[in-house]
């Protein structure tokens, strides 16, 4: 099967979107399948992987996101040829599969990935809140009609799309991760290589430094743990547009020499980072399906989150991590919790564990397929039945 992954973002720009797209592409190409990704920007980049369709575009800030109205001429030859198109972002690259595509009855697969109003509201926070929900509710409704299937990677994010009126077609399948790629190795090494003592506690933080994932939050609890907890450290891994405030928040809060910042790293040293931890703790709300949480799970780390779609859906609150309202004192006496009770902790780890199976990048990619298969087999049997219905109109005129 020729497959088609457009995205409006891809390397070297890192995010789970990002990975995901990566890790599928490799998986199904494992599995006899060529896969071409088509995106934007970054045409100077030389790619390690083989079939990155590049067009022209124009970045937007710092968001690590392109735009562009059109696909050059060789992208557009080569989509034409696809026997799918899988949407990883609805808008650029949404628009692009529907003028591309749609016309040349190519099958079109649309996974929605994040929460565009929360993240417009952290980008964007001088329009009215209502601004990025009423353009969801025009525009994604319409959009999905015109794919052939709509992917959520998790039920509460299915529940928010019909709540935004979507009323295509939604199948259920959560972005894999390769679990086998996640294994704890000399730990007291890498703790030490951080400043780490063996007797630290330690929890990561693993994402975008972004306004949506609520960072200031996170180092507010964490200071209040802190204060509880003398040994307790946090290390935190990625870069963005926060960086700078939070190093400052650190540094005026007195907390800066308890806290590690990392800053971006290729994604496969993600699991050197984790293996130090004791736990994985993020306080953002805009998640519909963070992997970070996943790969902190697989290996063995606890999850503190806050209650909101997305992470609700992974972390079990009390079976493999811990769920917290949304407030600081909250996410606070909870971490406190955890970190000071060991039975508690390994309890929760071995929950982690055994819960991500299910995330395995082999079993996900093996439910997508089954869906492009049944897909691309309509088209066919479509096509049939229209050819047979043509031969008839001429044998009856």
């Amino acid at each position: 099967m020729l497959i088609g992954m457009l995205t409006d973002t891809y390397k070297p720009y890192i995010s789970g979107v990002t990975n995901h797209v990566s890790l599928t592409k490799r998986t199904l190409e494992n599995e006899g399948h060529k896969v071409f990704v088509f995106t934007f920007g970054d045409q100077d980049y030389i790619d390690e992987e083989p079939y990155v369709i590049r067009s022209p575009a124009v970045p937007l800030a710092d968001t690590g996101y392109n735009l562009s109205f059109r696909y050059n001429r060789d992208a557009q030859r080569k989509l034409a040829k696809m026997d799918l198109a899988h949407v990883h972002h609805p808008f650029a690259s949404g628009m692009l599969a529907l003028r591309y595509c749609h016309s040349r009855n190519i099958p079109i697969v649309f996974t929605n990935h994040t929460r565009y109003d929360l993240y417009a509201q952290a980008y964007l926070p001088y329009l009215p809140e209502a601004i990025p929900e009423a353009f969801l509710n025009a525009f994604l409704p319409g959009f999905c009609r015109h794919c052939n299937l709509v992917v959520a990677p998790s039920p509460s994010l299915a529940r928010l799309l019909r709540g935004h009126g979507v009323d295509a077609p939604i199948e259920i399948v959560p972005n894999g991760v390769e679990l086998s790629g996640f294994r704890r190795t000399h730990r007291d090494i890498q703790r030490k290589t951080l400043d780490l003592d063996h007797g630290d506690r330690v929890l990561i933080f693993v994402g975008r430094l972004g306004p949506e994932k609520n960072l200031t939050m996170l180092l507010r609890a964490f200071a209040g743990a802190q204060a509880a907890i003398e040994s307790l450290r946090l290390v935190i891994v990625g870069e963005g547009v926060e960086r700078d405030n939070l190093h400052d928040w650190c540094r005026r809060s007195g907390i800066n020499d308890k806290v590690r910042f990392i800053g971006k790293v290729d994604y496969s040293a993600v699991a050197d980072y984790l293996q130090v931890a004791d736990a994985f703790i993020t306080a953002s709300v805009s998640e519909v399906h963070p992997l970070s949480i996943i790969e902190g799970m697989a290996m063995g780390l606890p999850a503190i989150g806050i209650q909101s779609p997305g992470v609700s859906d992974i972390i079990q609150d009390g079976v493999n991590g811990i769920l917290c309202r949304n407030d600081i004192a909250a996410l606070t006496a909870r971490t406190v919790r955890l970190m000071l009770d060991d039975a508690l902790r390994e309890r929760l780890a071995a929950g982690a564990r055994e819960s991500v199976q299910q995330y395995d990048i082999g079993q996900t990619t093996a439910q997508l397929l089954q869906h492009y298969q049944k897909i691309v087999d309509n088209k066919t049997r479509t096509r049939a039945s229209q050819r047979n219905k043509h031969r008839l109109a001429k044998i009856f005129r």
